[in-house]
């Protein structure tokens, strides 16, 4: 075997040493000085994705906070505008009332003026048509004609005896 050959051993040495050491240089100044740099710049891109992360959710954060706020805020605004918009209407409502009432109220004063006038006046009509009544029945039934005084002159004294029974005088 020449590899086991003492012969070839020293200039085996030699290229085995000069080999191992172009490889060195050449793995240290050309291939070592890119994969380092290329480490370096992953390692720095990693780094500002991270940061741009962290920014990203802080940022998402603080406009989560934001919306959260106006949400809040266009309820509050809302609400508001809801409880007003109920007092006006409540106020509106109390106000048609109150006028109804008067109205109402005016309404039933004059009726009762009026059924007042008709008290008054019923008496009167009554014993009118009760003059008229007994004068038509009388002549029916007796077949001649009586003295409407005298008449009235008896419808005129049971209305005073029973009047106060039925007109409240």
């Amino acid at each position: 075997m020449p590899q086991l050959n003492l012969e070839f051993c020293i200039s085996q040495i030699f290229w085995l040493t000069l080999t191992f050491g172009i490889l060195y240089v050449v793995l240290s100044k050309l291939i070592l000085p890119k994969i380092s740099a290329n480490l370096e710049l992953r390692k720095s891109q990693v780094q500002e994705n991270i940061e741009a992360a962290e920014k990203q959710r802080k940022n998402s954060e603080t406009k989560l906070k934001e919306y959260d706020d106006i949400i809040l805020k266009s309820k509050l605004d809302a609400k508001n505008i809801f409880k007003e918009a109920r007092e006006k209407v409540l106020k509106d409502i109390n106000s048609k009332k109150e006028a109804l009432d008067k109205q109402i109220d005016e309404e039933i004063k004059k009726a009762e003026k009026e059924i007042e006038i008709l008290k008054k006046s019923a008496p009167e009509k009554i014993n009118k048509i009760a003059i008229e009544t007994s004068s038509d029945l009388i002549k029916k039934l007796i077949g001649a004609e009586v003295n409407n005084s005298s008449i009235s002159a008896i419808v005129d004294d049971l209305s005073k005896r029973n009047g106060d029974k039925y007109y409240d005088n």
